[in-house]
Parts: C-alpha cells; sequence; structure tokens
C-alpha cells in the first residue's frame, strides 16, 4: 500500500480523503495557495506545501507545481478529488511520466471520455442509447438548423469539452439558433479553451439519474446504484439523492448494465459515473462519463455501506475488486445538501466572509462532510461549497424529516449560506412527492417568495445561536445565515438577552 499520498484539491473534498488516508495508516500531503493558508485541509494533513497565489490558474491548476510538491513530500501518489485538474488527462499523464501514481483513469480514457462528441462516437458504436443529436462538432449555423429542423425543436446547443453547466444553450426556434451557437462557442472557448459546439434533441422535462461505477485494473466492473440529481439551479447540481423516487428494480438492472458497457467500452479503471437523461415516459439516454470521484458520492457510500475513497486507492493500488455484482445490496435512503456560501436573498451571489459561528447539526441519521470551521474566512476566489449535508434513513419519508431537523439545527454565521433554500424544498410537495425533474428548482425559486418566519431557523435554537453570537461576536450581531428574517425575528430580545447574560 502507499506510504504518503498527496491531494491536489482543496476544501471539503480534500478533508475528505485526507480522512479516508488516514483510516489506512497513509500519510498525507496538502498543497495551497495563499488563500488558503488557514484552510482545513492544510490543518488536517500531515505536511503541507506552499504552490502559488490564490488565482487558480497560477495555483491549483499548475501541474508542474503540484508534482514538485509530491517530489519535495515523498508522495507515491496524487489523489485529484474533484474539479481542478481531475479530469485533466494531461494531469495524469504527467504524473505517470513523473512516476506518481494517479489515483482515477488512465489518461486515454480519460481523453476518450473528455470529449463529449468524440463520447458520443464510441457509445454509438457500442449500441448505447443516446439522445438524437450529432455526434461531432457543427461546421456551420447552416449545418446547425438542418440538424435541429431534422430532430425538432427545441434543442440544446452544448460544448464538446463542457462540463459543470457552462456552454450550453436551450434552443425554441430557427431564428434563435444562429445567435445561441455563436454565444455558446464563444462560452466554450473562454471556459473550456475549445470553441467545438454539438447539437442534440431537448428532451422535455426530463430527470438526470446517474449511475456510479467502480472497475479495478484487471477489468472488473461493477454499478453501485444510481444517483437522481434533477434539483439543479443553472444547470449546476444542488441536492442528489439515492436511490431515485421513480427508478425500479428492473430499470436500475438495466440503467446499471449501460453504465458497465459504456465504462468497459471505455476501458475505465477506478471510479467514474456515468450519466444519464430520463424522458418522461422512463426512457433513459446516455448523457456522458464524469472520470473522477463526483460530489455526491457519500449518497451511495450510505446505501451501499462501500467507501468509494477507500476503494479508489485500493484500486489505484494495483487490488481486485472485493466484491462481484450480485454483492452488491441497496439499503435504506440518502439525499445530500450542498452547502454553498452564498446569498438566497441576492440571487444566490457569493458571499465570502469570516465564519464568527458555527453550530453543526448531529444526531441519528446526519453525515457532514466539511471544509470550514468557526473563525475561518472563505476566500471569494473558488467555488462557494463549503460542506455537503447528507441525510440516511430507513425510507425517504425518514430522511426528509431528519435532514429538515437538521438543517434547523445548522446555523452559520458572519456570511451568508443557502441553508434555507433546503428548508424550502424539503417542506415542498411536490419534492416529497418525488415530483422532479431538471426544471423543478427554477419553479420553486418562480413561486412567490416565503415571508422571512418561515425559513428562518427554529425558535429554540435561533435563540441559543443568537445569545452566543452577541457574547462572541456583539459588533457584527447584524449578520444573519442567508435569511432575511435572521434570528432576531424567531425569539424575544429577553430571552436573547438571558441566555446571554447567562453564558458570560
Amino acid at each position: 500500500m502507499f506510504k504518503k499520498i498527496l491531494i491536489a484539491n482543496r476544501g471539503e473534498i480534500a478533508v475528505r480523503v485526507i480522512r479516508a488516508c488516514r483510516e489506512m495508516g497513509i500519510a498525507t500531503v496538502a498543497v495551497y495557495s495563499d488563500a488558503d493558508r488557514a484552510a482545513l485541509h492544510v490543518r488536517k494533513a500531515d505536511e503541507a506545501y506552499l504552490i502559488g497565489p490564490p488565482q487558480a490558474t497560477e495555483s491549483y491548476l499548475r501541474v508542474d507545481k503540484i508534482l514538485d510538491a509530491a517530489k519535495r513530500s515523498g508522495a507515491e501518489a496524487i489523489h485529484p478529488g474533484y474539479g481542478f485538474l481531475s479530469e485533466n488527462a494531461i494531469f495524469a499523464q504527467a504524473c505517470a511520466d513523473a512516476g506518481v501514481k494517479f489515483i482515477g483513469p488512465t489518461p486515454t480514457s480519460m481523453e476518450m471520455m473528455g470529449s463529449k462528441t468524440r463520447a458520443r462516437q464510441v457509445m454509438e458504436k457500442a449500441g448505447v442509447p443516446l439522445v438524437p443529436g450529432t455526434s461531432r462538432g457543427l461546421e456551420s449555423p447552416e449545418e446547425g438548423e438542418r440538424v435541429a429542423e431534422r430532430i425538432g425543436y427545441p434543442v440544446m446547443l452544448k460544448a464538446s469539452a463542457g462540463g459543470g453547466g457552462k456552454g450550453m444553450r436551450l434552443v425554441y426556434t430557427r431564428e434563435e439558433l444562429r445567435s445561441a451557437l455563436e454565444a455558446t462557442e464563444s462560452e466554450a472557448q473562454r471556459s473550456f479553451g475549445d470553441s467545438e459546439v454539438y447539437v442534440e434533441k431537448a428532451i422535455v422535462n426530463p430527470r438526470h439519474i446517474e449511475i456510479q461505477v467502480l472497475a479495478d485494473e484487471d477489468g472488473n466492473t461493477v454499478w453501485l446504484g444510481e444517483r437522481e440529481c434533477s434539483v439543479q439551479r443553472r444547470h449546476q447540481k444542488v441536492l442528489e439523492e439515492s436511490p431515485s423516487p421513480i427508478v425500479d428494480a428492473d430499470m436500475r438492472r438495466r440503467m446499471g448494465e449501460v453504465a458497465v458497457r459504456v465504462a468497459k467500452t471505455a476501458r475505465y479503471t477506478n471510479a467514474g459515473t456515468v450519466e444519464f437523461l430520463v424522458d418522461e415516459q422512463k426512457n433513459f439516454y446516455f448523457l456522458e462519463m464524469n472520470t473522477r470521484l463526483q460530489v455526491e458520492h457519500p449518497v451511495t457510500e450510505l446505501i451501499t455501506g462501500l467507501d468509494l475513497v477507500h476503494l479508489q486507492i485500493r484500486i489505484a493500488n494495483g487490488e481486485k475488486l472485493p466484491f462481484i455484482q450480485d454483492d452488491i445490496k441497496i439499503r435504506g435512503h440518502a439525499i445530500e445538501c450542498r452547502i454553498y456560501a452564498e446569498d438566497p436573498d441576492n440571487n444566490y451571489f457569493p458571499s465570502p466572509g469570516k465564519i464568527t459561528l458555527l453550530l453543526s447539526p448531529s444526531g441519528p441519521g446526519i453525515r457532514r462532510d466539511s471544509g470550514m470551521y468557526e473563525g475561518w474566512t472563505v476566500p471569494i476566489d473558488y467555488d462557494p461549497l463549503l460542506a455537503k449535508l447528507i441525510g440516511y434513513g430507513t425510507d425517504r419519508q425518514q430522511v426528509i424529516m431528519r435532514l429538515q431537523r437538521a438543517l434547523n439545527e445548522y446555523f452559520v454565521a458572519g456570511i451568508k449560506t443557502n441553508i434555507s433554500l433546503f428548508q424550502r424544498i424539503l417542506q415542498d410537495t411536490d419534492f416529497k412527492a418525488g415530483k422532479l425533474d431538471t426544471g423543478y428548482l427554477d419553479r420553486l425559486l418562480a413561486k412567490e417568495k416565503m415571508p422571512a418566519s418561515d425559513h428562518a431557523p427554529s425558535p429554540a435554537i435561533a435563540a441559543i445561536a443568537a445569545g452566543l453570537y452577541a457574547v462572541l461576536d456583539p459588533a457584527s450581531a447584524s449578520s444573519k445565515n442567508g435569511s432575511t428574517g435572521g434570528t432576531g425575528s424567531a425569539a424575544s430580545n429577553w430571552k436573547q438577552k438571558g441566555r446571554a447574560e447567562a453564558l458570560r
């Protein structure tokens, strides 16, 4: 087994990987930018190396600096986490050339699946169901118009190298197509350095469902159930759950078998995710493959009892999968909420700043993967994901109730968070009924805005938090937890004053 692993990432995923390494008796190496000197992953690791200024292009995206840190520390392997260089075939190849094991797929597999058009071409030959559209980039607006007429409007324009919700445009009419194509090509060039754009038939009210796969280096490949990822804002996942409310045993098996076919066609190794769009008749179509560990991997861990990061490391070390497909059993239900530093009352604008008070939830069925701590200053330079709150229970209803309770216990002061958004989602009748598609959250947010008192913390937790906050940081007591109502409206002044006095 590896004796030392470098984590080429930051935030909650770096902390997650460090914890897995510690459980396996492996020393850890963190890398950090100037903005992350006091970050939690730096504190948790056994060693830490500065790799540059706050800009990701000068630090977390610098292959040379990360490999230099690996060489200086003596790390034998690198875990890329997600984002940054995690799906960069050049980085994976550079690791191999430097004699450092990349914990992930081969550069060849990554290149094949990294281009959406190339992946479509390969999967088309393998008989994988695809959304109607082109399997190569559009050469001209005229070609786009011809294809759109053939497959029918609405259509979706997509960047071949896209990801993270970028490089996508929904087009309803021929008149819109030319300008939309120009805008998509421009965004693709800015975001990915590749302006290639292809077109697909837009599936009306689709669900976004993905299958987790694992493959060892001997070709043994299994699927680990599905994740429902339809709760999205601007094509970005917000809440995920497993199993999906609409997937039955037969559909799960069929999707799993297709996902394994995708992985085997790509000669894939390690952990990966095959994403599908599902239409209203429950037909599913291959969308793309993410060649890395997903943000939402904890829900799969909870329903299968497997540790995906442990398995990633063991596979990278040359070990075979310790189970076969028939050994995988799905038990219970899990839902994940992505906690972001953003302001729900200001169009979800990022909210960097110092966390002056943090009350974290716990109790039965609650897991929290976090990269924040009280006193830490959230930088503005990176994705605003702070933590993931995951609920687990015997069924979906129990999980929803446990998460509602946990969210009422969660209190973050000094910055804004989107905690109130999840309180609203979990109370929604359509969500409770499992009536989801990728447009669900937009419809929910378009409804009349909830009164402040409806999304304030519960009176009990609000009173305690307000008292603590008044003592610890009275000067900043006006900064609330992503809620216009704040804590002041949830408890009377004399109760707050009483608790503050009792804590002196």
